[in-house]
């Protein structure tokens, strides 16, 4: 699954995906990116952006997501997986567009 991005398309990719058999879905370009693992990276996003000390090196960076991921709740990550059926329907009623997602 992919979302037709840059690196996604570069040909070195395009060419390991063929050797190695791996199949792709197709995916509209401009859909929503339904991936559940973005979900998840936003939701660590926020965690780090609302530190009262946010990180100041790749270091610093590094160990907050660490922190952040073993306190991010199994539940949070769980709901987003389950969410993704109502998810992929609301992109096909939407037709690739906008969805509130």
């Amino acid at each position: 699954m992919e979302d037709n991005g840059r690196p996604h398309r570069a040909r070195l990719v395009q060419s390991y995906l063929e050797c190695e058999t791996i199949p792709k879905m197709t995916w509209p370009a401009r859909s929503p990116d339904l991936n559940p693992i973005d979900n998840v990276w936003d939701m660590l996003g926020r965690l780090i952006a609302g530190r009262s000390l946010p990180p100041g090196t790749l270091h610093e960076l590094q160990q907050a997501f660490l922190q952040e991921w073993v306190l991010l709740p199994q539940q949070a990550i769980n709901d987003t997986i389950a969410s993704m059926l109502h998810r992929c329907q609301a992109c096909i009623s939407a037709r690739g567009y906008h969805t509130r997602y």
